[in-house]
């Protein structure tokens, strides 16, 4: 409805933003005329990028002025009944205190000063209440519903019922005869959608040498006392036991058969849960020294051959001439990790192709799991130092690569390192995102 604010509310992994897609994709159907915004806001910086996007897409003129007041410039637009309706999504907002608050100078709800030239105006009066525009907003937490909304306006969204799930299950397995062990599955999984899907997503690895009643077996012997603990707190929505212990052992499951089978896509998963969940770009989990010798390859020369150049004069072919096909290798050995963590329901691939996607209960997970086992200094070094290597200085032509690596910097800026090299490297990356800032 025209003017609504409306939030759907539910715990980690119960489908609140694919109901949201969905919401989007039946508004364009129904109405093809309204523009349909995606806003991430799980923090500040994620939420200034969004709006550059918007702006970008638009094509508000003056935009990539380095003076300009993107949030204001994109509110002006949104409250111009002129440029007709529109929809925001605001998705993940699970701490609200970046959107009503008053601008801080601290590095953990800090937009740049470029997009807010200087003002301390919260960030939610940015979104006009107006005829022409509305607002759904998905999150965990009931404090930031209520701080947003009014009461009436807050919708919750369930786990699936029987019949949902079960459906869930033949979308992802195809019709299966032992539908009393699907059911006995689904209630087991507490018919939580992300338990189910992850399920689904490690059998469909197996068939058809492993069975759903395998599974089941498998899951029912799984230790839930030991599993990785889910900790949420600040006014999140709490998990109960049930549905708790469903998310973490379906992850487990899968997780225990990708560090067998795959390490190094077990790795990689480790890796990317320092980052911002939202938005990770591929350049920033590469391994830097692969990564610049692609750049170094594809940025030399005009991309013509010297038919002439990997042999020598006895017509023998130089050692240079395996560098295309090494480098062939370890991009193949890269997206076949890329595909088997996306077969198994860990990540997704976001539209451009280039960024992914970490479901939050499983980046919460895996964050236990690292600490648990010992192994998060390991992969926080990596982390700040892939990051380090890729964020410019603050200069005003580096502002576009900044702006879009500065939601990791702010995961980095949480994460202070113990090793005092890492943490020389640490301090110097958040002086060049300070610049910026």
């Amino acid at each position: 409805m025209p003017g609504s604010w409306t939030v759907l509310i539910g715990l980690g992994g119960v489908g609140k933003s694919q109901l949201a897609i969905e919401y989007a994709y039946r508004t364009r159907e129904r109405s093809p005329e309204t523009w349909v915004f995606w806003i991430h806001a799980s923090n500040a910086a994620r939420f200034e990028q969004s709006f550059q996007d918007i702006a970008d897409c638009i094509k508000i003129f003056g935009r990539h002025n380095p003076q300009a007041n993107i949030f204001q410039t994109v509110h002006d637009w949104l409250h111009d009944e002129r440029k007709g309706q529109w929809v925001i999504i605001l998705d993940n907002v699970d701490d609200a205190s970046f959107l009503i608050d008053a601008l801080k100078t601290d590095h953990d709800s800090m937009p740049t000063n470029s997009s807010r030239g200087g003002e301390s105006r919260p960030l939610v009066r940015y979104l006009p209440k107006c005829k022409n525009g509305s607002v759904l907003i998905t999150t965990r937490s009931n404090s930031a519903a209520r701080k947003l909304v009014e009461a009436s306006n807050i919708f919750a969204v369930e786990p699936m019922d029987r019949a949902g799930a079960l459906a869930l299950f033949e979308k992802k397995l195809g019709r299966q005869k032992d539908i009393d062990s699907i059911a006995e599955l689904a209630t087991a999984l507490s018919f939580i959608p992300l338990a189910i899907v992850q399920a689904a997503s490690y059998m469909s690895q197996r068939v058809p040498r492993y069975s759903v009643q395998q599974y089941l077996k498998h899951f029912q012997k799984i230790d839930h006392k030991k599993a990785v603990p889910l900790n949420l707190e600040g006014g999140q929505l709490c998990w109960d036991s049930e549905a708790k212990d469903s998310v973490i052992a379906t992850w487990q499951i899968s997780f225990d058969h990708v560090r067998k089978t795959r390490p190094s896509a077990a790795d990689l998963l480790l890796l990317m849960s320092f980052f911002d969940r939202q938005g990770i770009p591929k350049s920033l989990i590469r391994n830097p020294s692969d990564q610049s010798q692609q750049d170094q390859k594809e940025n030399n020369g005009d991309g013509h051959v010297n038919e002439d150049s990997n042999h020598d004069h006895d017509g023998e072919v130089d050692d240079e001439d395996y560098d295309g096909s090494s480098q062939s290798s370890v991009t193949d050995e890269f997206e076949d990790d890329i595909s088997i963590l996306r077969d198994y329901s860990f990540i997704s691939v976001n539209k451009d192709g280039t960024t992914f996607e970490m479901y939050g209960p499983v980046q919460l997970a895996i964050q236990e799991w690292l600490k648990a086992h010992g192994q998060q200094n390991r992969w926080n070094q990596q982390f700040i130092s892939n990051l380090y290597v890729k964020f410019p200085v603050g200069a005003y032509e580096n502002w576009a690569t900044c702006q879009a690596l500065f939601p990791h910097v702010k995961s980095a800026a949480a994460q202070k390192p113990e090793e005092q090299e890492t943490l020389k490297t640490w301090a110097s990356l958040l002086y060049n995102a300070a610049w910026y800032a």
